[in-house]
């Protein structure tokens, strides 16, 4: 694959995850969850015209697993209890949305506020806090902000990011409108980002262009 886009920190690539995996030290992913998500909302953005419905290879696990199979190393992938969890989870963490989540099924009186993070290999770092991280969610209307069907948000990311080890080059290889690429760079720090489809990759690269502001101290925690 060639870059679609790149300057001193981020590199992304427009392709298929499952054709290679780039060289890289931990994979911050969100992939398909396998449960043929459809969302009963669509709302115009400025670059599509509208947030899509669903999004590509979601019908099952198999591109997550694939490429869980290909990658060898630490991982923190995104995910929920509809479908199986990634046979190499030995951690649990827990996202609470604040409440945050849709509708989910009306016929019980409780709505879904979290979804799962899986936690793969070692070597991850820093303080240790509880593995229920609290925070909201990308607002649901694109004229709100959102932009990708399971857009996740920047902070989150930058938190998970912050368990790994500074020198480490992140990997996020389903990355989307590129939440993860530019929660990295945010933090200094290195990243690559693979995504299949060409409008998202065109979103992520809009978001990686905006560079961050030197205050004289280091963006890295």
């Amino acid at each position: 694959m060639k870059p679609y886009y790149a300057d001193s920190l981020v590199t992304i690539f427009h392709g298929d995850a499952r054709e290679a995996l780039p060289a890289a030290d931990v994979l911050i992913t969100d992939p398909p969850y396998g449960i043929a998500y459809s969302s009963g909302m669509t709302q115009p953005d400025r670059w599509s015209g509208a947030v899509a419905r669903s999004i590509a290879n979601d019908h099952d696990t198999s591109v997550r697993d694939a490429v869980l199979s290909a990658w060898n190393g630490p991982a923190l992938v995104f995910g929920t209890w509809k479908a199986p969890r990634p046979a190499q989870t030995h951690t649990l963490l827990i996202w609470d949305t604040k409440g945050a989540l849709g509708m989910g099924d009306l016929s019980v009186p409780w709505k879904p506020a979290h979804q799962e993070i899986y936690v793969i290999g070692k070597g991850f770092v820093g303080r240790r806090d509880s593995d229920v991280l609290s925070y909201a969610p990308v607002q649901a209307m694109a004229s709100n902000g959102r932009v990708h069907p399971n857009e996740k948000p920047v902070d989150l990311l930058s938190a998970l990011i912050g368990k790994t080890p500074p020198s480490w080059t992140v990997l996020d290889a389903f990355c989307g409108s590129g939440p993860t690429l530019r929660a990295a760079k945010n933090l200094g720090r290195r990243a690559i980002g693979i995504e299949i489809e060409e409008r998202y990759c065109e979103i992520a690269a809009e978001r990686c262009r905006q560079e961050v502001l030197d205050f004289g101290e280091s963006n890295v925690r």
